[in-house]
């Protein structure tokens, strides 16, 4: 991964460099450099319109339940576009054109975005966030690996008291009349004081 990283830092430029000598040796240095801004405008400018269209795109599918998943591709190939259309150079300048266009970006996203499934598939499933189990603080579930039926020393010790009696509020009073049907009358607990 280092030598492809270091690969395309060293040869971009340098093709890059040879493109725009070449282009200025043509044309003219002023030309060429007027040139070079205007694919900047110009690029930043379609980078926002279709990151509009592609956000409305998100939005819709999210409103009919759907996941937006090739959208989102195209959003992240939208920004590597405006980073390349911002970067001096007609190449970076085609590539990022290649990206903005909705012909070749929608194909490119939808290949993308299927070998990202068969990736996630491939691997079993998507392990994000602190590996499976973890916590952020290195323990492993909420137990920090520990398994809570253990008694490793970790136990609380405790004396309790059971009441029997309760407020005098919770209780019902009889009353027995004469014909052996009973009322029964809460307690009013303003009477609690008793």
């Amino acid at each position: 991964m280092f030598f492809i990283l270091l690969l395309v830092f060293v040869l971009i430029p340098v093709v890059e460099l040879n493109v725009l000598i070449e282009v200025a040796s043509s044309i003219g240095s002023w030309t060429t450099v007027g040139l070079v801004l205007f694919t900047a405008v110009v690029g930043v400018s379609l980078v926002r319109s279709q990151g509009l269209s592609t956000l409305m795109s998100v939005q819709q599918k999210l409103a009919r339940g759907e996941a937006p998943g090739q959208e989102i591709v195209e959003g992240m190939m939208l920004a590597a576009a405006g980073v390349l259309l911002l970067i001096p150079g007609f190449v970076t300048d085609f590539i990022g054109l290649i990206l903005l266009t909705p012909f070749t970006r929608a194909p490119i996203a939808a290949f993308l975005y299927k070998r990202m499934q068969l990736r996630v598939v491939a691997n079993g499933g998507f392990k994000g966030g602190f590996g499976p189990g973890q916590s952020p603080f290195g323990q492993s579930g909420p137990f920090g690996g520990q398994n809570p039926h253990e008694q490793n020393g970790n136990t609380f010790d405790g004396d309790f008291e059971r009441k029997d009696e309760q407020p005098r509020s919770h209780h019902i009073e009889q009353k027995q009349s004469d014909d052996d049907i009973i009322d029964v009358e809460p307690v009013d607990p303003k009477d609690d004081k008793k």
